[in-house]
């Protein structure tokens, strides 16, 4: 059996795994500038505090200074020492436990964004209390400020910072991850489940027409997936339930098909007795008898090649159209019936290259339809009841028209005008006749359709002649 439940993580959990690390590297690649502004900004805020504990301590008498308040000094902005240059002149304002040596100098007034990126993480990643050296812009007559100052404060600062930056990631990406799984949950997670869902039950039972998703009014591309798949579902299912007729009606006809051959055959040989009375009318009659009865025997023969689209190749020879025309108004009974009137009008002496049982059983199917249309007319409406039948030919080709003035052909059956089981309207009716006409003429090469703006229906058909190999001909000349 095929697993109906889905294992490991669905859409959304997916969805919402590529959500959180998504928004955690964006949040990283904001952190890397954030944290070495953050970096600069301390230090130009040590500069700041020293250019104004600059201005107290020059502002002393004679410069000179108590150490207790230069110690205060220096202790309120976190520094070791303080100079200041002014010229030629370097000056060192205040002072207190200078380390012995100095770890880096870090120069702020021409430092490019990349020194400032790699001096942060060198300053994260180093391990103790180092002594720096920073230098910045002086104020008044100064060309630049001094500071000496511990590492370690500014660390624990940069520390704090990233702390606070990946407490703030963590809950934008929570926040983030959460609002784009709900708006793609409703979005797209949902109606995805929902075609899944119409998928898997119209595969257990694609002839149920519950099964059928109904689509919604989204013009987006997942409602046009939606429309796409419910009318593939409906064209499916009305291809189903075509088979199950055909496959219905061949196991109909392949069990009486024997008898009914025997029937005919039966028929067929009293026919032939009944042809040796000498009586004139049935003389007249026994042959057009007996011709029925082998094209009985004939399709009786054939009736399940249609359903294995198996039709015989026709025998092609160049027929007069009118003895055909006239055989099918006998066959369908229009030859004593006043209520309808035939109308023939076939240019003198047309020939057709076509086989002449199949255009006999084309023109009868056609013939008949339109019949059972003024019928079922007749009863509702008055009006001249008539059939007409023209033919004439063009070049190479021959066009036969088929017309009535019944109702003519509803719209919505139109286009599936020509399939199986699509236009029989009439109770018994098996919506084969047009089918089987089509299939005829397009054996011969040629065209039937139904012709646009007419009283009725008008059906044309066109069978063009074959070519013909020259070669052939001569050597029938030669023969002849």
């Amino acid at each position: 059996m095929r697993c109906r439940g889905t294992r490991g993580l669905g859409l959304s959990g997916k969805l919402l795994l590529l959500t959180i690390p998504l928004v955690m590297i964006a949040a990283s690649l904001l952190y890397v500038p954030a944290i070495a502004n953050f970096w600069v900004n301390r230090l130009n805020d040590r500069v700041a505090a020293a250019n104004t504990a600059a201005l107290v301590l020059d502002a002393a008498p004679l410069g000179m200074v108590p150490d207790s308040l230069s110690r205060q000094i220096l202790k309120s902005i976190n520094a070791r020492a303080v100079a200041i240059k002014m010229g030629q002149q370097r000056r060192l304002l205040a002072s207190d436990n200078l380390p012995a040596a100095i770890e880096h100098d870090i120069d702020l007034r021409d430092m490019t964004a990349w020194e400032a990126i790699t001096g942060s993480f060198r300053m994260m990643l180093e391990t103790g209390n180092q002594a720096i050296r920073i230098v910045g812009p002086g104020v008044g007559n100064a060309q630049f400020m001094e500071i000496v100052t511990d590492e370690l404060p500014l660390r624990q600062q940069m520390y704090r910072f990233s702390r606070n930056v990946v407490v703030v990631a963590l809950i934008i990406a929570a926040l983030t991850a959460g609002l784009v799984y709900l708006a793609l949950h409703y979005l797209f997670v949902r109606p995805m489940r929902r075609l899944t869902a119409s998928l898997v039950g119209f595969h257990e039972n694609p002839e149920s027409s519950a099964r059928i998703i109904v689509p919604s009014q989204r013009s987006d591309e997942i409602g046009v997936a939606e429309r796409e798949l419910s009318d593939m579902q409906r064209d499916l299912m009305s291809m189903l339930h075509q088979k199950s007729r055909l496959a219905a009606l061949g196991l109909a006809v392949s069990k009486i098909n024997h008898d009914l051959r025997n029937l005919l055959a039966s028929a067929q040989l009293l026919s032939d007795q009944l042809a040796s009375v000498p009586d004139p009318r049935v003389q007249r009659f026994a042959p057009k008898l007996v011709r029925s009865l082998e094209r009985a025997i004939a399709f009786c023969q054939s009736t399940l090649s249609y359903g294995r689209a198996q039709e015989a190749a026709p025998d092609r020879r160049m027929i007069l159209i009118e003895p055909v025309v006239l055989e099918v108004r006998e066959t369908a009974g229009l030859a004593s019936d006043a209520s309808i009137a035939w109308v023939a009008a076939i240019d003198r002496g047309l020939a057709v290259d076509a086989d002449p049982d199949q255009l006999f059983r084309v023109l009868l199917n056609l013939v008949r339809n339109a019949a059972q249309a003024l019928e079922s007319h007749a009863s509702g409406e008055g009006g001249v009841q008539q059939i007409r039948i023209t033919g004439k030919r063009e070049g190479a080709v021959a066009i036969l028209e088929v017309s009535d003035t019944g109702p003519g052909v509803p719209p919505k059956t139109r286009d599936h005008l020509f399939e199986a089981f699509q236009t029989s309207g009439r109770p018994g009716g098996s919506g084969l006749g047009l089918a089987i006409a089509a299939e005829l003429v397009r054996a011969h090469g040629g065209d039937i359709h139904l012709v646009e703006g007419t009283i009725g229906a008008t059906f044309r058909i066109t069978i063009p002649d074959r070519p013909v190999e020259l070669l052939s001909v001569r050597n029938e000349r030669q023969r002849a």
